[in-house]
């Protein structure tokens, strides 16, 4: 896909993917990443949980608080990942807004910077999502180091607080660094630099959390990308209902036992499917009246692997 192409699909700088656990956000946003890399460009794939489920899907060692290549593309494209630490975020920051140095290591052997991230959970949200910032807007030479930056981010149920770093902050600082930061954050995230991505399965769970983040973020005045229905599969039925003549010819015909049981309990899957269709139907409809622009991904039969991630990542770009 040419350059400008990909621009029009994927606009943003910064593409946060979030979805409820279990809907293969992280597995979505790996792809994304890959996609993003095609025709010679670099992106960051970068996590904040802590689960180092990057490193699995990639089959490498757990990631250090480095940028480290995890893949190459075709076309001379690259995927760098890192795995944000906060207490690693935190020592950072304190290095270079107080020139702590040594200082800020010896917090840590006393517990000090792990005891600050969990009185105030709001201070570990704002260096999670500064290193993400400095990331996205950082230059050498005139140039972006990274042409995108992919954030594998927290699931749906906590993606506004996450995000809405400024109100977090509010209770924390009302002059200094942390607010200076804060404010930047929150800027980059409520500008057309940042979309944020929502991963979900035609279950009514995960639709019903999407929605209602959709609608959180857009009181938040944060930009909302695409909604992405993972793990879509077929239709093995296309009438609205079957019978047991229907399927008995059938049976027959496959050369297959076409007994009255063989019969019934096709029959009763049959029903069962055409039921789950129709509530997928109904989930996907719900959706599409969010307005938000959406893409369907199949379900790997074969598992995640590296094949698997390029064929979602050539769906991203082709929906």
């Amino acid at each position: 896909m040419a350059s400008n192409e990909r621009t029009a699909r994927w606009p943003a700088r910064l593409h946060v993917v979030t979805g409820k656990g279990g809907t293969g956000k992280t597995t979505v946003a790996a792809a994304l990443a890959l996609a993003l890399a095609e025709g010679g460009r670099r992106t960051l794939l970068v996590e904040v949980e802590g689960r180092q489920g990057i490193a699995q899907l990639f089959g490498i060692p757990p990631l250090p608080y480095a940028e480290r290549r995890v893949a190459g593309v075709p076309g001379g494209g690259e995927v760098r990942a890192l795995a944000v630490d906060p207490e690693e975020a935190l020592l950072e920051y304190l290095d270079m807004f107080y020139k702590l140095g040594a200082a800020g290591r010896a917090l840590r052997k006393v517990g000090a910077i792990d005891f600050a991230t969990t009185i105030a959970p709001g201070l570990r949200d704002v260096l999670l999502t500064g290193k993400v910032k400095e990331a996205t807007t950082r230059s050498r030479e005139g140039r972006r180091v990274y042409d995108a930056v992919v954030l594998d981010a927290p699931p749906t149920g906590r993606i506004g607080r996450f995000l809405n770093v400024t109100a977090e902050t509010a209770r924390l600082a009302k002059v200094g660094p942390i607010k200076s930061q804060s404010e930047g954050v929150a800027s980059l995230l409520r500008s057309p630099i940042t979309a944020v991505h929502v991963v979900t399965l035609l279950e009514e769970m995960p639709v019903q959390e999407s929605l209602d983040a959709i609608t959180e973020l857009g009181s938040l005045h944060i930009p909302v990308g695409r909604i992405i229905l993972n793990a879509t599969q077929p239709a093995l039925l296309t009438a609205a209902k079957v019978t047991k003549a229907e399927l008995k010819r059938g049976l027959s015909a496959a050369g297959l036992p076409a007994d009255a049981g063989a019969v019934s309990g096709l029959a009763a899957e049959a029903r069962a499917h055409l039921t789950r269709r129709r509530l997928e139907e109904s989930l996907r409809t719900e959706l599409t009246e969010t307005g938000r622009p959406m893409v369907e991904l199949p379900l790997l039969d074969r598992g995640v692997d590296r094949s698997g991630l390029e064929e979602l990542a050539d769906r991203l770009m082709s929906g």
